[in-house]
């Protein structure tokens, strides 16, 4: 965890700065799966200073060996028009760390009664007792909205910046880049 790239969307009158940074998040996703990487994080350094959503920078984090194999896969094809692709370099000698985690929220309540529903056999009527509408949660987190390669079904990825550390923390990284334990450089 040495080095970073930075990824700046660029204005576009079309596209609102919250679809591109989900679609750069979607084609990130798609590149560490095939890599099969769990040593590459993410952060969102304009997170704070942005008014809603996860700001126009995306920071890649990671050896640059890792950095330059992912960059290998041509993973930014279609995006390359929307966006500013920094220079590798190493992070700066006095930094601070913090884990940035995918947050999982249960906001729809629908879906809840049809899963009730279809693994307990009761009726509609009993799921909506039981679960709701008023049970649906609210997440005030930044997110972007994905597609589920699976499914096809589109959800919001929440996103927490966790507090500063002054020291990492080791771990690995999923398939978006998020961790819940290992921590990325922040500056």
């Amino acid at each position: 965890m040495n080095h970073y790239l930075d990824l700046k969307l660029l204005p576009d009158p079309e596209f609102p700065a919250t679809q591109l940074m989900s679609a750069l998040l979607a084609k990130l996703h798609r590149g560490l799966h095939d890599l099969r990487r769990t040593d590459v994080g993410i952060s969102f350094p304009d997170v704070e200073s942005a008014s809603h959503g996860l700001g126009a920078r995306l920071r890649l984090h990671g050896s640059a060996e890792a950095l330059d194999k992912l960059l290998a896969l041509n993973w930014l094809s279609g995006m390359r028009d929307h966006l500013n692709l920094g220079e590798l370099a190493p992070i700066p000698a006095q930094v601070r760390w913090r884990c940035v985690s995918r947050v999982q929220v249960d906001s729809n309540p629908e879906r809840a009664r049809r899963r009730l529903i279809k693994r307990h056999g009761i009726s509609e009527a009993e799921a909506r007792q039981r679960i709701p509408d008023s049970a649906g949660k609210r997440c005030d987190l930044p997110y972007a909205t994905l597609r589920s390669n699976g499914s096809g079904h589109s959800f919001r990825l929440f996103i927490r910046h966790g507090p500063l550390l002054d020291k990492t923390t080791p771990g690995t990284f999923g398939a978006y880049g998020l961790s819940a334990q290992a921590s990325v450089p922040w500056f």
